[in-house]
């Protein structure tokens, strides 16, 4: 009798186990990530694209790891509003933000969801964080301020007759008007008299480009999205009285910029992708990572451009672009 006791609560135990009445180990939630994108342009899709690369390099790969919710505004204010609210409505783990007015809609929609800068000119200035060495709330992650004291010494080293740069920027982008301002502060240190610009939408660049060719010896584009989208009217225009135009952006300089001492894009994306993974594993929280400067740039230079414009650029920093840059024939 008692060893048909044993054997009916054994059996029991069994099924109980089978059944789930305790508890098993289940396949953990793989987390998701939305990566909201102001809008389509070589530099900005360069820093999703590292992104996903600093995901991947760790641990995080796309569809194994991590569900990557990517949303495209296409530079419509509405659509920044709505996407933003969709990543919370699907409880993403993590929010990026590419460029200064995805960063601001993500900020907008949620105090709480952890939030990454991609690529922010100045996070502090834009009010998406208490400072930028502690950060303070949800949010953290990438900086893209160009290292403009270089970049004014590298366009005097070119162009050293050229006494008047203009600085053209979008009203409405906020890190553009912090770097406008740091130039006009900069580039009479550097021998500029600075003429400042600035447009609301793409549709006022043809005529305000117009204007500022007819004034300046060069042109200064700051790390601004909306100028960055049209960056071939600005070229066309300015090559009519062939001046020169020098942007922030690797990619700008490809597109008809002579040269700049830029940050890389898509090493950004990488940067923010692993402080996107960190936050995901643990290992940090936004409220106490301080934003990160990249310390260096790189020299890129485009000599198709400075031949059609007849500038000469100098063989050690074409050497020097080959060498740690880039150089666009």
């Amino acid at each position: 009798m008692i060893a048909l006791i044993v054997a009916l609560l054994a059996f029991l135990g069994v099924a109980f186990v089978q059944t789930g009445g305790v508890q098993t180990t289940s396949k953990p939630k793989t987390p998701t990530v939305g990566i909201l994108q102001l809008v389509t342009h070589p530099a900005l899709d360069a820093i999703h694209k590292g992104i996903i690369k600093g995901l991947a390099d760790n641990g995080y790969k796309t569809g194994k790891d991590v569900k990557i919710d990517f949303q495209n505004a296409e530079a419509d204010q509405s659509n920044l509003k709505t996407m933003s609210e969709k990543f919370v409505n699907e409880h993403a783990d993590v929010m990026v933000g590419i460029a200064t007015p995805a960063a601001q809609a993500l900020a907008d929609a949620s105090s709480k969801i952890p939030i990454i800068l991609g690529a922010i000119t100045d996070p502090k200035g834009a009010k998406l964080v208490d400072s930028n060495t502690k950060p303070g709330g949800n949010i953290t992650g990438v900086s893209d301020q160009a290292p403009i004291k270089s970049q004014l010494a590298l366009i005097h080293q070119l162009i050293p007759q050229a006494k008047t740069l203009g600085v053209i920027s979008t009203s409405s982008d906020d890190s553009a008007q912090v770097q406008a301002k740091m130039v006009g502060q900069l580039a009479p240190k550097a021998g500029f008299k600075v003429k400042r610009y600035t447009i609301s939408s793409t549709n006022d660049l043809n005529q305000v480009a117009g204007q500022m060719v007819t004034q300046v010896d060069a042109i200064f584009v700051p790390t601004d999205n909306t100028i960055a989208s049209a960056m071939q009217t600005l070229v066309q225009v300015a090559n009519t009285k062939k001046i020169p135009v020098f942007p922030t952006v690797d990619t700008m300089v490809k597109q008809g910029g002579v040269a700049t001492i830029g940050l890389d894009q898509f090493e950004l994306g990488v940067q923010t992708g692993k402080m996107v993974a960190n936050v995901l594993s643990g290992k940090s929280k936004p409220a106490t990572t301080p934003i990160h400067f990249e310390k260096t740039g790189k020299l890129i230079v485009n000599l198709k451009q400075a031949k059609l414009l007849g500038i000469t650029i100098p063989q050690s920093v074409i050497d020097k672009a080959q060498k740690s840059g880039e150089v666009f024939q």
